[in-house]
């Protein structure tokens, strides 16, 4: 890389780097260190009384420093927290020979290097429980600066809080922002919740295919790729229900999977192109059965997590303690609308769409349509869960009929905030009727609805020879976790988010540069400035900029001959 694309900061840290080596101090080590303790056990535990944890060996990143001619502290943060550590020139320097205090401490490491600290716990004067350092290790050279957070008083000064640099650089994020990594963890905590559960009840964790010649199990539009070997299209899966399903024909009581799919569509606060799904079919279940074992996990979760069941997102209080409201979509849709869905046809559905303001495709058939309804006029004011149940048949082509009315089907979603945390059915097992529901499907698709079901014919097939009746149910792992860590955008709870394409700045070219009378060898010192377009050289005063530019031919020591002022007030004319 070429120097001049360098921070000045950058270059500091890399001299340091060469420094290193020539001090015959390896900066990237391969050897093992062996830690011991962690900090926040240390924090925990100690007890000066009881003269524990003499012996302690630490790693972890500097976060501050304090130098003080022969003893220093830092801030040394570890995988659990970060911790005071005492630096002594004599201690870990006790020959002649100071260099590693003096020079590798005090000049050439800088905050976001990684060191191995062995030594003693003890409290300092003012109370502050901290290692006092015996012997100390160069493990990793950070050669770009960390963006700094500064933190007095309860207050928090320079946050690293841009949404953009978060998400993109959540390496970074996960660094200064402590409480992003507690987010994480508690994502892997109801995963492990959920999965106890499962496991307790005797169903068995499965995988399932990535890659499908027919992308089924929901209504939504794929991602297609291309299999070269075979020569034919494949599509990244849209759902993993038909396989699970399949399995259940093939004769397991109960299976799950922690699924990741695909679906490309549009981003926003609550969707993600790929996301994390829970799907589990258990055998001679209904949808009825479901919801009490839904309300189970998902009241499981909260206390494994925090305890109780009431939890605090925004200014709304959630109370996840069972038993859930449970409504019909049918009356959810009358309270809100005033409208009754039933025996409706497709004309009267767009009509009343159009009555009430909601815009609709030509190609949505009465399922799309009552969706909409729904979505615009009702979802939202579910806070507290609430299961809606005994959606139109229209709207759910792979869910059986309702077994007191066949215009319905025996399908739930779980709503809670005013959003779909889970889908679930009595699932439909009959080959005769599956088959006429994708038909159906195929038609929409004739009619230009890009996000109807492909029809599986080997589904069909499975279906054949026979399913039990089955529950399954289906449920955002993404959105679980927004909910129980009071999140507010599926970006605060995937560790990479997908993102638009980073921008890149603006830059002129140097003869842009050089029209302005710039010699070309002054070009990369202006760029080196900072300064990529002539634009921004002509808002600046010439007497800054002059001595910016002087200023980074004498420090890089690049041997370049200082314009005068006028020359460079010339330039900027």
């Amino acid at each position: 890389m070429n120097t001049l694309e360098l921070s000045e900061q950058e270059v500091i840290r890399r001299n340091s780097l060469k420094e290193l080596q020539a001090l015959g101090i390896d900066p990237f080590p391969a050897a093992e260190y062996k830690v011991n303790v962690y900090s926040d056990e240390i924090l925990e535990n100690f007890d000066p009384e009881a003269n524990n944890y003499q012996e302690v060996v630490l790693a972890g990143r500097i976060m501050s420093r304090r130098i003080m001619g022969k003893a220093s502290f830092i801030e040394l943060q570890d995988a659990n927290g970060r911790i005071q550590v005492y630096i002594s020139r004599d201690d870990i320097c006790p020959d002649e020979d100071k260099t590693l205090y003096n020079t590798v401490f005090k000049k050439l490491l800088d905050i976001g290097d990684f060191v191995g600290i062995k030594g003693y716990v003890f409290k300092t004067k003012v109370g502050e429980t901290s290692v006092h350092t015996s012997e100390l290790t160069v493990l990793s050279k950070s050669i770009r600066p960390l963006p700094i957070v500064k933190e007095k008083d309860g207050k928090v000064y320079d946050a690293f809080t841009d949404p953009e640099l978060r998400y993109r650089q959540r390496y970074v994020d996960l660094v200064v922002n402590p409480k992003v990594k507690d987010t994480f963890i508690k994502r892997t905590q109801i995963i492990n919740s959920m999965r106890e559960l499962f496991n307790s009840k005797g169903y068995l964790e499965v995988e399932t295919p990535i890659l499908q010649a027919i992308p089924g199990g929901a209504a939504a539009r794929p991602f297609e790729t291309h299999h070269n070997a075979l020569d034919i299209p494949l599509y990244m899966r849209i759902a993993n229900e038909l396989y699970l399903k399949r399995l259940i024909v093939g004769g397991f009581d109960g299976v799950y999977e922690f699924a990741k799919d695909f679906r490309n569509e549009g981003m926003d606060r609550t969707h993600n192109p790929e996301f994390t799904v829970m799907e589990i079919y258990v055998a001679y279940k209904d949808y009825n059965w479901m919801m009490d074992f839904t309300e189970e996990m998902i009241e499981k979760v909260a206390l494994d997590l925090h305890g109780k069941t009431k939890l605090g997102l925004g200014d709304q209080e959630i109370d996840f303690k069972r038993p859930f409201k449970r409504i019909s979509m049918t009356d959810s849709i009358k309270d809100f609308t005033g409208f009754d869905i039933t025996g409706k046809s497709t004309e009267e559905l767009r009509a009343f769409c159009t009555e009430i303001g909601i815009e609709v495709d030509e190609s949505f058939g009465k399922g799309k349509l009552i969706d909409e309804i729904f979505g615009e006029k009702c979802e939202g004011n579910y806070i507290q869960p609430t299961f809606i149940t005994d959606y139109p048949v229209e709207m759910s082509p792979l869910c059986k009929k309702h077994r007191e009315n066949p215009e319905l089907t025996e399908r739930f979603e779980l709503m809670v905030n005013g959003k779909e945390v889970c889908n679930a059915y009595s699932e439909l097992n009959d080959p005769i009727d599956q088959l006429e529901r994708f038909q159906e499907q195929l038609k929409l698709g004739a009619d230009g609805d890009d996000e109807a079901m492909f029809i599986d014919m080997d589904f069909v097939r499975a279906l054949e020879y026979g399913m039990p009746p089955t529950s399954g149910m289906g449920i955002g792992i993404d959105r679980l976790t927004m909910l129980m860590t009071d999140s507010h955008s599926i970006q605060d709870v995937l560790f990479f988010p997908q993102m638009r394409p980073e921008k890149k700045a603006a830059l002129d070219g140097d003869e842009k540069f050089m029209e302005l009378g710039i010699a070309k060898e002054w070009v990369e010192v202006i760029r080196k400035a900072g300064y990529q377009t002539i634009s921004a050289i002509k808002d600046v005063k010439s007497t800054k900029f002059h001595q910016e530019i002087c200023g980074i031919n004498k420090k890089n020591k690049m041997g370049l001959t200082n314009p005068s002022q006028d020359e460079v007030a010339g330039w900027l004319a």
